[in-house]
């Protein structure tokens, strides 16, 4: 089995505590209400929405991929820092046996915040992933990212 870890950090106008309730703690509820056209539902299968938790995520028609189960690893408030690893699901794409990922988020000086995302992609053996791969699952979890952040600046009221 191969292992690729990629980190990459970001930047957002946005209170690290006001995102990571949007972002992380209200997630399930929030995504598939303002990108439909992306993720249909989220459901827990197993446990209580906290460590050791099986959610599912189904995408909307049309997507490339079907669904993915993810387990929560860590759900950390006070630190806002949240891991969770996909466990299951078309977007391994017969080539992974898991991906996990950690977000970290702090406030900035300025008001909004920084963070940072850590993603490990544990390869099957013999199986090399390629650079495309990664870049294409960033793109959709940064269209996520955009669409959480553009509800945020559109509903100042939300999530406060």
């Amino acid at each position: 089995m191969g292992v690729l870890t990629v980190t990459e950090e970001f930047t957002s106008t946005i209170p690290a505590s006001r995102l990571f309730k949007a972002l992380i703690l209200d997630a399930d509820n929030l995504i598939p209400k303002i990108a439909p056209q992306a993720v249909k539902s989220v459901q827990i299968i197993e446990g209580n929405g906290g460590p050791g938790s099986i959610k599912q995520m189904n995408f909307a028609e049309g997507s490339h991929f079907k669904f993915v189960k993810h387990r929560i690893d860590k759900l950390d408030e006070p630190s806002m820092t949240y891991a969770y690893t996909l466990i299951e699901g078309d977007a391994l794409m017969d080539k992974l046996e898991s991906i996990s990922y950690e977000i970290k988020l702090e406030a900035s000086p300025e008001g909004g915040c920084n963070g940072k995302n850590t993603s490990t992609y544990h390869t099957k053996p013999g199986v090399e992933i390629k650079e495309e791969e990664v870049k294409a699952g960033k793109q959709a979890a940064a269209g996520i990212f955009k669409a959480v952040e553009a509800y945020l600046l559109a509903n100042p009221d939300s999530y406060v």
